[in-house]
């Protein structure tokens, strides 16, 4: 069974980092583009960020975390990262990976995404 398994949520003060992991089990993801989700109470899941490896790694993010949060992925340890830095109260969330297969430019859709993690908490305080 795939799965996507991330890790390093947690609670942190505003202008805090963290770096959050997402370690498939199952099979590669090396084809497949990558992205952060992110969801907070009472809010529709939004994207965060996406890394593409067919078109040699192109990253994509919201306006609200660019210059902030960053993609970047490991193929070796195929596992894709998330850096936040400055985080804010705002970026509260359940935050989420997925991968998908198609090949256009719906990175943003959740709706895109063929696999999903569990999640993992991100909780800044103010």
């Amino acid at each position: 069974q795939v799965q996507l398994v991330e890790s390093g949520g947690g609670l942190v003060q505003a202008g805090g980092s963290l770096r959050l992991s997402c370690a498939p089990s199952g099979r590669t993801f090396s084809g497949y583009r990558m992205g952060w989700f992110r969801q907070a109470p009472g809010k529709e899941r939004e994207f965060v960020a996406a890394i593409i490896n067919w078109s040699g790694g192109s990253t994509y993010y919201t306006d609200s975390v660019k210059g902030r949060f960053f993609i970047s992925r490991d193929s070796a340890k195929n596992t894709v990262y998330l850096q936040m830095n400055s985080l804010k109260p705002e970026d509260t969330a359940v935050y989420y990976c997925a991968a998908g297969s198609r090949y256009d430019n719906t990175y943003y859709d959740p709706r895109a995404y063929d696999y999903w993690g569990q999640g993992t908490q991100v909780t800044v305080s103010s």
